[in-house]
C-alpha cells in the first residue's frame, strides 16, 4: 500500500506536482477544518469511484489515517488502483506540521 507523509505532501504542493486530494471524512468534520480537495464521504466512495483519478497520484485522507488506510487497501484490492496513497496521520498530522 502506498503512503505519503505530511512532509511529502507539502513538498508536492510546494513544487506544484499534479495530484488529486480526496477527503473521506464526514460533512461535520470537513466543516471544522479542511485541506480543500474533493470531499467524498467514506460511505459514498464505492458509488463514486469514477471520480477518483487514474491518470495522476491520488492522496486520500481522513482525520487520523485509520479510515483512509482501510479504504486505500480496499480500493487497491477491489478496483486494482495503484496510484492512490493514504496520508500518514491524516489531516491532524498535516495541520500539526503545516498550519
Amino acid at each position: 500500500m502506498n503512503t505519503i507523509t505530511p512532509q511529502q505532501l507539502n513538498e508536492w504542493k510546494r513544487i506544484g506536482k499534479s495530484f488529486q486530494l480526496i477527503d473521506i471524512r464526514e460533512e461535520h468534520e470537513v466543516a471544522e477544518e479542511t485541506m480543500e480537495g474533493l470531499h467524498i464521504p467514506m460511505d459514498e466512495v464505492i458509488a463514486r469511484v469514477s471520480e477518483i483519478a487514474t491518470d495522476q497520484p491520488v492522496v486520500i485522507h481522513c482525520k487520523s489515517g485509520r479510515r483512509s488506510t482501510a479504504l486505500v487497501h480496499m480500493l487497491e484490492r477491489k478496483f486494482s488502483l495503484q496510484n492512490i496513497f493514504t496520508l500518514e496521520g491524516g489531516i491532524s498530522a498535516y495541520l500539526e506540521d503545516f498550519s
